[in-house]
């Protein structure tokens, strides 16, 4: 089982910024990918930005410039820092970890609860 723990999310006014957090734990024997999901009412969840165990990042196109994934391996960790941010950012983010399981073979996609971000004019 892996469990996924975020922070950081809130309300904010027009071009500000916040930064998110989302900590793994569990019987983790490793983690291809962390990332970050979000969805807004009445919208379908859209990928906003991940990272790879090797670092390689890839970001949304509607995010690109202002936001910037990063991770902590140790901590098993990863952070988006959101800047500029829009009122069409506000939606629940959620947190995904694509990891194996210590004692099992196959790579699975674990989840967060999501936390919400509301963006004011």
């Amino acid at each position: 089982q892996v469990q996924l723990v975020e922070s950081g999310g809130g309300l904010v006014q027009a071009g500000g910024s916040l930064r998110l957090s989302c900590a793994a734990s569990g019987s983790i024997f490793s983690i291809n990918s962390m990332g970050w999901y979000r969805q807004a009412p009445g919208k379908q969840r859209e990928l906003v930005a991940y990272i790879t165990g090797a670092g390689s990042t890839n970001y949304a196109d509607s995010v690109k410039g202002r936001f910037t994934i990063s991770r902590d391996n140790a901590k098993n960790t990863v952070y988006l820092q959101m800047n500029n941010l829009k009122p069409e950012d506000t939606a629940v983010y959620y947190c995904n970890c694509n990891a194996r399981i210590t004692g099992w073979g196959t790579d699975r996609n674990y989840w967060g609860q999501g936390t919400q971000v509301t963006v004011s004019s």
